[in-house]
């Protein structure tokens, strides 16, 4: 086969006997686990009161609208994509920081991937929370915000930010996460990076071009390539890392989980709820970025 020739097309899979009986033996792990809650912790099982806590009616305008769990996971959602935005200019620059000629550029960036990595998430969070957040937030005029300003009290901005009473909790938890996230963004960024063989670096340095314009022009469109896969793995690791916060009372999907369950008492209900929601999210969003990366792949061709 020509070496210029495209991939063959893989064969689609067939569903088989195995896949057969690995489907029935889930199912029966499934039934039997349902079985043992119900028999062995007396355990009676009540979906409504839950489930009442997606949707409810509202007299005022008389209609259906969102309750406390679609919030939520609305709110996860708003955190995941304003934390990828802001975490993946952090990671490019530090990215680019990670490969530059700078010595101090270097040690900056290496110093914050290390840092980040090497400490746990929860530590992390607390200490921005508690000890930065608290000094930063107050200088920069954020709690000093009008709520009643008309920037703020529109739909636009409901709809972006979530509720503005509690804007200064969404922008710590935004922040944090994409801090966290940012260090990740780094590594991938500066593998891309690097993947470019060092004779292109060279051969745009010798028709002189300068350092920003080989990073630009030549060697960030194919890195670009090679990093948006990983890149939109990170975006759906970063809504299921979001439950993180809500250890610092980010009114995110998780932390509404915990006061329902708390209110109803309905636990396992709450939780397999919540875990099928953070489901649906994430596989849509992987299945999404699948079909989007066979596109990409097609018109390369």
């Amino acid at each position: 086969m020509d070496r210029n020739s495209p991939p063959p097309e893989q064969r689609k899979k067939r569903f088989t006997l195995v896949d057969l009986l690995l489907f029935s033996a889930l199912a029966a792990l499934i039934l039997y686990a349902g079985y043992r809650v119900n028999d062995v912790l007396v355990y009676h099982w009540n979906w409504s009161r839950v489930l009442g806590f997606l949707v409810k009616y509202d007299q005022e305008s008389e209609s259906w609208v969102a309750n406390l769990l679609l919030q939520g996971l609305a709110t996860t959602l708003r955190l995941a994509i304003w934390a990828t935005v802001f975490a993946t200019l952090v990671g490019v620059v530090m990215g680019y920081w990670r490969t530059c000629q700078n010595l101090a550029l270097r040690i900056i960036s290496r110093c914050y991937v290390e840092l980040i990595r090497n400490i746990p998430p929860i530590v992390f969070i607390f200490i921005f929370y508690f000890f930065v957040s608290s000094q930063l937030f107050p200088a920069i005029g954020i709690y000093n915000i009008d709520r009643d300003n008309p920037w703020v009290a529109n739909e636009v901005f409901a709809f972006l930010f979530g509720d503005p009473a509690l804007l200064d909790n969404f922008l710590a938890g935004m922040i944090c996460l994409s801090l966290f996230e940012g260090a990740y963004i780094t590594e991938i960024v500066r593998a891309g990076i690097q993947s470019t063989p060092k004779g292109q670096w060279e051969a745009a340095r010798s028709i002189g071009l300068s350092p920003f314009n080989v990073l630009r022009d030549i060697i960030l469109p194919q890195a670009v390539r090679k990093i948006l896969p990983p890149l939109a793995g990170q975006f759906i690791t970063l809504i299921k890392d979001s439950a993180i916060i809500s250890l610092i009372s980010i009114q995110e999907l998780t932390f509404v989980a915990n006061e329902v369950a708390a209110t109803t008492t309905r636990v396992f209900e709450t939780w397999i709820l919540v875990g099928a929601m953070y489901f649906v999210l994430c596989y849509s969003f992987a299945l999404l970025f699948a079909h989007l990366e066979r596109r990409a792949k097609r018109s390369q061709r």
